[in-house]
């Protein structure tokens, strides 16, 4: 699947996030979702599956949606004969991040064989995300200090050099308070917890960890990137409500209190993972714009064989004097 998808997926991204980088700074972060997710569906109409959407748009975010259980992919006389794919999608992971012109806007898939991405609720995960170097060394219900310091001797560093990304919320405070105590550098984010997810499993990216509670759609996104990268993910669902509750049950999921492994989040043999910048970050550039087109930054993953590819891609207009150019 890899080989015959990943340049089909990373168009798809690609044009998601030019998309919605038209709308950047803008302030009107709806905006932004549905144009990133309308060139989505209208690129995935065009790519040769038979796709299934089991991560979709934030239904929190009352978003336009590619909705759970949407059908996708290229409708033709030829489509019995494509791939059944499980797709996973974020079109703009960071509505507000574009919206008001800041770091780390990303457009997002991931896709796998069926079966290969849980089909997570649209509720709150708490994560824990470390790199390759860090895995089976941390613990998600550690104390913090423990988990620092894991991290540190691992990496052969002092827990005073490590930066933790945290998501700058209320609900953080006492995570905040521990990791300040503990000596270690924060940085606090708004919105889109994905990128640093990523970053964090790149060596030399600049971020050690991931703590904290974000989006469970997100965090199947962020596994299906770990797994190609080796990378590790623990994660807890965290049900605050009986609605929360019983959406789990309906959804096949008795134990709300389960710990997710990396591989219990994207458990696929053939998993594909792309995304395009919208607005310039840690790892990807941001959409430029300019006379004869726009100009794309992308990742593109496959867990076997293991790649990961950094693309950047010219679209240029359809002139007669058209130019390419340089930087």
């Amino acid at each position: 699947m890899e080989h015959d998808l990943s340049l089909e997926f990373l168009r798809v991204v690609e044009q998601a996030a030019i998309a919605a980088a038209r709308t950047m700074g803008y302030g009107d972060r709806q905006a932004a979702d549905q144009a990133a997710t309308e060139s989505m569906r209208r690129e995935l109409s065009d790519v040769p599956i038979r796709g299934r959407i089991v991560i979709g748009e934030g239904e929190r975010d009352q978003a336009p949606m590619l909705f759970i259980g949407e059908e996708v992919g290229r409708a033709d006389r030829a489509r019995d004969t494509y791939p059944r794919v499980d797709i996973a999608v974020d079109p703009l992971e960071g509505t507000n991040l574009c919206a008001t012109g800041a770091a780390n806007a990303l457009a997002t898939l991931a896709a796998s064989e069926p079966g290969g991405l849980l089909h997570a609720p649209d509720i709150y995960m708490d994560k824990l995300i470390v790199g390759p170097s860090c895995k089976g060394g941390v613990e998600l219900d550690a104390p913090v200090r423990d988990n620092l310091r894991a991290i540190a001797k691992r990496l052969e560093r002092d827990v005073e050099d490590l930066v933790v990304v945290v998501l700058d919320r209320p609900r953080h405070q006492q995570l905040i308070q521990d990791l300040r105590a503990a000596g270690a550098r924060i940085r606090l984010i708004t919105d889109g917890d994905v990128a640093p997810a990523i970053a964090a499993a790149v060596v030399g990216a600049g971020v050690h960890a991931v703590m904290g509670v974000g989006g469970a759609p997100e965090g199947v996104l962020a596994a299906a990137a770990l797994r190609c990268l080796n990378g590790e993910m623990q994660a807890r669902l965290v049900a605050t409500t009986p609605e929360h509750e019983q959406r789990l049950a309906r959804m096949g999921i008795p134990d709300p209190k389960r710990i997710y492994t990396t591989h219990d989040l994207a458990p696929g043999k053939n998993i594909i993972f792309a995304c395009t910048g919208v607005t310039s970050g840690d790892l990807l550039r941001g959409v430029r714009f300019f006379g004869e087109g726009a100009r794309t930054h992308s990742l593109v993953m496959t867990l076997e064989p293991y790649t990961a590819r950094f693309v950047d891609t010219v679209h240029l207009e359809p002139k007669a004097d058209i130019k390419v150019r340089f930087a």
